[in-house]
């Protein structure tokens, strides 16, 4: 079984939901008169799990977020999201309303759950100093540097509070120092209870994230996805045939 990062008692607090998995089995695809992108590609992931699809330009790896979004039907192979009512997206290009304030984005999907201004605001505050944006609650979001509104789209999704939520290379157009502080914050959204996959090609953005699915792991021919453990840096694609698909 592979061992998480995870410490004990936000274990215990993610027990408190909803059990969520995501389970891929043999996954294949490829486009319209063109090769296979990937194929067998196998794993299965949990709340608190945060995840990076990996491999080089043109491996797959936007697409295989669209396929666990539900976007495109994969060629061969099954996907199972037990317990996964919800779905969030991070795009690569931050989007929002350009003179609605850092405050509003977050606070925006508390009032759609219900809760107060007052409340929402208060919440919204505190989430934004999660993610050390607390000085640009006010400020609006045409205002915000590259880094600050990537921040603050993972920052909202803690409030949509998605069981399932995927990322799309959120590092590619920062520079290293903002990269560092984007990447620091992809644990806290798993922390709150989603499952976590990000494409990436930034070693840094692989360093944050628990696991490793590599769409590049061996030749097209035999090519399997390889689920590695970060902590260790130890390939244990053998040792879970559920988790690693083996």
């Amino acid at each position: 079984m592979l061992r998480s990062r995870r410490p004990a008692a936000k274990t215990k607090e993610l027990r408190g939901r909803a059990d969520a998995e995501i389970r891929a089995e043999g996954l294949g695809h490829a486009f319209r008169g063109g090769p296979l992108l990937f194929e067998n590609v196998s794993f299965r992931f949990r709340r608190g799990d945060v995840v990076a699809i990996c491999g080089p330009s043109g491996s797959g790896k936007s697409t295989l977020l669209s396929i666990l979004a539900g976007w495109e039907k994969p060629v061969e192979g099954q996907i199972d999201k037990p317990g996964i009512r919800t779905t969030g997206w991070v795009f690569q290009n931050p989007h929002g309303v350009a003179h609605r304030t850092a405050l509003d984005h977050v606070a925006f999907p508390l009032l759609a759950q219900g809760s107060s201004r007052r409340d929402a605001s208060d919440r919204a505050r505190d989430v934004l100093s999660g993610f050390g944006l607390e000085n640009t609650a006010e400020r609006p979001f045409h205002a915000l540097s590259g880094g600050e509104a990537q921040r603050l789209m993972l920052a909202r999704a803690v409030c949509i509070a998605p069981d399932l939520l995927l990322v799309d290379e959120p590092t590619a157009q920062l520079d290293q120092t903002t990269a560092r502080t984007v990447n620091a914050t992809l644990r806290h959204v798993a922390d709150g209870g989603s499952i976590v996959l990000v494409a990436t090609h930034d070693q840094g953005t692989r360093d944050a994230c628990t696991y490793t699915v590599d769409l590049a792991a061996h030749p097209l021919t035999e090519r399997t996805s390889v689920v590695s453990n970060l902590e260790g840096g130890k390939d244990e694609s053998n040792s879970d045939p559920l988790r690693s698909g083996a």
